[in-house]
């Protein structure tokens, strides 16, 4: 190893508690990414015991750090007068939304990945995001039958006219990758983990263009066989010892309502989706002893918020069956977050919950850019934005890909926050994983959101939740490229004074 890299791995290191210390690689991008192999991968331990008028400092920045811990003093110093300073007030009283959690999806990519490791670095790579000394993920997305990050299409059961679901079977990509790799997940966490499901289309012959992909809905008569085949996934999985606490209708059902569309999809509209609950899914899920599974409309972009919500929710046969409201983020510049704001305001018992996001995806981006900082960004600038807006969970895309970021049957690559090549039996930590850390590791589910206000024009964005034993977790993100002094002020301990360097992400935390 050059005295160079030797330098920068110590210089990385800084004071980051007991934890393992980012081993770091350039692959072309504005920053770097961490390496983790069978024998090493940087962890993050639990904040350690602090003592009395300290807070904690976690830091990642584009130039240096990942999860950078240090303890300050309340009232201490922060700036040096010369610098930008944004003051806020902290009230943990005045509460908001009850955090559900953060979490990524267990795809067929996903399992296939973590399988293609051996069994060292598979096991880094899961106590990353699930164990005590990882980022502690609590929920977990599955797809129900194929989807566009499998590298076939398929559902449950491909018999022609089987309505009685006799052939219904779970699959390889359930029984030999998705289920070993949720199953190991759950060994590995301290906390229960909240899986969800969605389904991408229902077998072929059940739709009125016989294609998992394309433009087509499901048919009516078919609207009691696609309710039971949900009840029959979730029996199937329960034979593994793995129960469900939630599902959505359908991923992206605008998807299927567009013509030629490439992957796996289905279509329906807000009134279609809503007789199938009422009539159908919600009756038969309850019928089968799953009436408490959290069932979520939508599961789209934002900007068909509250029109769809407020048309299945506006009818009481639909609304008793519903429990959240699911959202993807893929299309948020073409929204304003109030419309989250508007639809809590509306529906105030129905919980708003980020259930994808990913990067890459767009015809003008690079599908996987490892190392890439601006990705960071946008995550911790979606996720402040949504908690601001009521959102209260934020849901990952696939929690591994190859380094062309699949496998995709549909060649739909895109990126993910981390990155598994095969080849040289190593994973690659993207700054997007660091970005999800800084929100899952500090803020627990059971969390609520509290008061936290700008008294100058600010260029941080922030948001702060109290922990159910009252610890409380500020997140702090600086996009610009200068330094600021952040200052925030709390009811009774004094001042948090802290300098956020320039591209940085930050977490305050104290008890």
């Amino acid at each position: 190893m050059r005295v160079g890299v030797v330098l920068f791995l110590v210089f990385v290191a800084g004071v980051n508690g007991e934890g393992e210390k980012c081993i770091p690689r350039y692959f072309g991008h504005s920053s770097f990414a961490c390496v983790c192999n069978a024998t090493y991968c940087d962890t993050l331990p639990r904040p350690p015991a602090l003592a009395g008028g300290e807070f904690l400092l976690c830091t990642s920045d584009m130039e240096t750090n990942r999860f950078l811990m240090k303890s300050h003093a309340f009232d201490e110093t922060g700036g040096n007068g010369t610098t930008e300073v944004n003051d806020f007030i902290l009230d943990p009283e005045i509460t908001y939304q009850t955090v559900l959690g953060f979490g990524g999806a267990f795809t067929d990519s996903a399992a296939k990945n973590w399988l293609s490791l051996s069994t060292g670095a598979q096991d880094h790579l899961l106590r990353s995001y699930f164990s005590s000394v990882g980022i502690e993920y609590n929920v977990g997305r599955v797809n129900m039958g194929g989807c566009d990050f499998s590298w076939r299409t398929y559902s449950y059961d491909d018999v022609e006219g089987d309505v009685a679901l006799e052939h219904f079977a779970l699959q390889e990509e359930d029984t030999a990758y998705k289920i070993p790799m949720i199953q190991r997940a759950k060994e590995m966490s301290e906390k229960p983990i909240k899986l969800f499901a969605s389904p991408w289309s229902a077998p072929k012959w059940m739709k009125s263009n016989k294609e998992f992909q394309g433009m087509g809905h499901l048919l009516k008569e078919m609207y009691q066989p696609w309710a039971e085949y949900f009840v029959k996934f979730f029996k199937s999985y329960l034979e593994y010892d793995l129960d469900f606490w939630g599902v959505t209708a359908q991923n992206e059902p605008m998807d299927g309502n567009i013509p030629y569309f490439w992957f796996n999809c289905m279509g329906w509209t807000a009134e279609t989706q809503r007789k199938w609950i009422a009539e159908h899914l919600g009756p038969t899920l309850e019928n089968n002893n799953l009436g408490d599974l959290k069932l979520m409309i939508m599961d789209d972009q934002r900007l068909l918020l509250p029109s769809w919500p407020a048309t299945v929710l506006n009818d009481t046969e639909a609304a008793k069956y519903v429990d959240g409201i699911a959202i993807h983020w893929y299309w948020d510049q073409f929204s304003s977050p109030e419309l989250l704001t508007r639809t809590h305001e509306l529906f105030p018992d129905t919980f708003l919950m980020g259930t994808e996001a990913c990067v890459g995806d767009k015809p003008y981006e690079a599908e996987v850019a490892i190392g890439a900082w601006e990705r960071l960004e946008r995550y911790a600038h979606d996720i402040i934005t949504d908690f601001n807006h009521w959102v209260t969970g934020w849901t990952d895309w696939n929690l591994a890909l190859d380094t062309q970021g699949g496998p995709n049957w549909a060649g739909n690559f895109v990126d993910s926050a981390i990155i598994v090549n095969e080849t040289a039996d190593e994973f690659y930590k993207n700054p997007m994983f660091y970005a999800m850390g800084h929100f899952s590791k500090f803020v627990q589910e059971g969390a609520q959101r509290v008061e936290l206000t700008p008294v100058n024009q600010v260029s941080l964005k922030t948001v702060a939740f109290r922990n159910s034993d009252n610890s409380v977790a500020i997140v702090v993100l600086n996009k610009s490229g200068r330094e600021i002094e952040a200052r925030i002020q709390t009811p009774t301990l004094g001042s948090i004074n802290v300098l956020v360097g320039p591209r940085s992400l930050h977490t305050v935390y104290y008890v």
